[in-house]
């Protein structure tokens, strides 16, 4: 994994500004803290920060090739986990190959097929290729949105980052937001509509999206769509293949020439990524190293609930025992995990899932010390329908996005001027019915299934996109590759159109993924109740927030002040209340947390409102 930046200019000559572009490179460091390289021209300049995980020494970037008399050059941040597939087809087109890495195989079947390149990759990926005599830019991001891609336009040009942070080093982007930025981040975040970057002009390129930027502007189009079709495959071949995808996924991401973990919370998901690498690894001689997260006196202070039936340590146990691998254990306690709010607001550039975001962060920069690649469980349960929301009849067939069903408890927060301005109940509505529109149905379809293609459209589109800038931004923030397997677009298209009755096998969540797995866990493990990602339960870390914002609010100086209401603030400060700000991961305790990141965002990026 790496950072990617650029600018293609057809009016301003790009090599009088290496001052601003190594200062755009320069923020992007943690991204790739192994190596970096800048393609400078008159009218094009592509930036790269590497952190190298295969064929590192033959592996430079941005990586230029001259064929049939043009010069192409590509600057790529991500993993594509079908090289050696796309290589031999390429071979026998009569390509030829100097190394190992897949950044030389996207750039050549980029010259191969064109702009259908993409349709070829199995992989997590945003990259940027130069055709020096089309002066023409090729951008493009994988499927499912696993790697970032920022872009704005400008005066005749184009700048492209994998961080909004290098854009905002810009000149052209200034760190304003809009009335609209202000009903994301307090009716939408820590989610985010697809494509809307918060700050004014900076925009993001969609998943499954490719885009030229020419002479004529942008144009961008969809290389990707979910397809309804008749599922065919009886149970018991929908069992077996759905295990066929899974340990192919994990297997595929396996490949790194450096050292490699993976992430356990001893849930399933986790469990059976750990499970599937430690078989592949003891094959090869090797032994699997697993980190995990908990909390001091967890133990004494963690309270079971509806979503949240257990707590992750004796399960952790049952698998470390189970593979018999080199685990470790990353303890926070109340004052690291508040101070790191900080650091994931700057990873995200945003106010993001608060402690939930945190704790991440602090995961990855403890696993960055033994490791440089990690797999980690995310995105089952949107693809396999894990979420009480699509297992609750009630909060099933509710209006509107079911993590999010508390836009008046948000609306409450924002002054009486902004509210003026913000129909927050249009807002979310609109936001929620354009994704609707966009779900086709098979003709016939029961009314079960076709809302639960909407409510898999609904999470793929929007709560997933959540976990995945959290995982993304959090692991590089450290230089740390995470890799997400069950976000292999195989198994998203096979289970997109997989009927409810297989999924729900046995009335289990994700029952399907548990029987097509079984034989890799305990059975302790295999058949546990979900557990969601887990948070503090600790009284001092909520006394920690609450503290924090009283400060804020005594000092009166805020800038968060201007569209939120002092009032709400202290209201918060001394509810009892559970309201969800964002599901059950953000409750009191994260929706205090929220704001405090939303008020060092405000003051540390000198946000301006216009």
């Amino acid at each position: 994994m790496c950072s990617i930046a650029g600018e293609v200019s057809f009016k301003y000559d790009l090599k009088q500004r290496m001052e601003l572009y190594e200062r755009m490179q320069s923020s992007l460091t943690h991204r790739g803290p192994d190596d970096s390289g800048i393609y400078l021209k008159r009218d094009v300049c592509l930036m790269h920060n590497r952190l190298s995980v295969i064929d590192p020494e033959r592996g430079k970037q941005p990586m230029k090739v001259f064929y049939d008399n043009c010069r192409y050059v590509i600057c790529y941040n991500g993993e594509i986990y079908n090289t050696h597939e796309v290589r031999e087809e390429l071979k026998e087109n009569g390509f030829e190959f100097y190394t190992r890495s897949d950044t030389e195989v996207i750039l050549k079947a980029f010259i191969c097929f064109g702009e259908r390149c993409v349709e070829k990759l199995n992989g997590i990926f945003a990259f940027a290729i130069w055709n020096e005599n089309k002066k023409e830019l090729f951008l493009a991001r994988d499927r499912i949105g696993v790697k970032p891609l920022f872009y704005g336009l400008c005066d005749g040009g184009i700048v492209f980052a994998s961080e909004m942070k290098a854009l905002l080093c810009h000149p052209q982007f200034p760190p304003q937001i809009t009335t609209e930025s202000i009903a994301e981040i307090m009716l939408i975040g820590p989610g985010r509509t697809q494509g809307n970057g918060i700050f004014k002009n900076i925009f993001e390129l969609p998943p499954a999206s490719a885009a030229v930027f020419d002479e004529h502007g942008l144009r961008s189009k969809k290389y990707w769509l979910l397809q309804p079709r008749e599922h065919r495959d009886s149970l018991a071949e929908t069992i077996e293949h759905t295990r066929y995808l899974v340990r192919d996924s994990i297997r595929r991401q396996l490949i790194s020439d450096v050292p490699l973990a993976t992430f356990l919370s001893g849930g399933l998901d986790s469990s059976l990524i750990s499970s599937v690498a430690n078989e592949y690894l003891s094959e090869q001689g090797e032994t699997l190293t697993t980190y995990s997260v908990d909390y001091k006196d967890n133990d004494k202070n963690f309270k079971a609930s509806k979503f949240q039936p257990n707590a992750d340590a004796s399960y952790i146990e049952l698998m470390k025992d189970y593979l018999k691998g080199n685990h470790h254990t990353v303890m926070l306690d109340t004052d690291v995990l508040t101070q790191a709010l900080f650091d994931a607001m700057r990873a995200r550039d945003l106010p993001g899932m608060a402690d939930v975001d945190a704790s991440m962060l602090l995961l990855c920069k403890a696993a960055k010390e033994g490791a440089t690649v990690v797999l980690s469980g995310e995105c089952a349960d949107e693809i396999f329908g894990g979420y009480p929301w699509y297992r609750d009849k009630d909060i099933r067939d509710r209006y509107g996005f079911p993590w999010a069903q508390t836009t008046d408890y948000r609306y409450s927060f924002l002054t009486k001027e902004y509210q003026a301005k913000i129909d927050a109940s249009a807002y979310v509505s609109g936001k929620y019915e354009a994704t609707l529109k966009q779900v086709e149905h098979l003709q016939g379809e029961n009314a079960v299934e076709y809302r639960m293609r909407e409510m898999m459209k609904l999470n793929l589109d929007w709560f997933m996109q959540t976990l995945l800038d959290r995982k993304d931004r959090m692991s590089m923030y450290s230089g740390l590759e995470v890799r997400v397997p069950f976000c292999d677009y195989r198994i998203v298209e096979y289970l997109y159109n997989v009927p409810w009755s297989m999924k729900d096998y046995q009335g289990y969540e994700k029952g399907l993924l548990r029987k097509a797995m079984e034989g890799y866990l305990p059975e302790q493990v295999l058949w546990r109740k979900k557990s969601p990602y887990p948070k503090t339960h600790n009284p001092t870390y909520l006394a920690a927030v609450r503290e924090r914002l009283s400060r804020i609010l005594e000092q009166n100086t805020s800038p968060l002040f201007a569209f939120v209401d002092k009032r709400a603030l202290q209201s918060l400060l001394t509810t009892d209340s559970a309201t969800p700000w964002y599901g059950q991961l953000m409750t009191t305790p994260q929706t205090i947390a929220y704001f405090l990141q939303m008020d060092a965002w405000l003051r540390e990026y000198h946000i301006e409102i216009v």
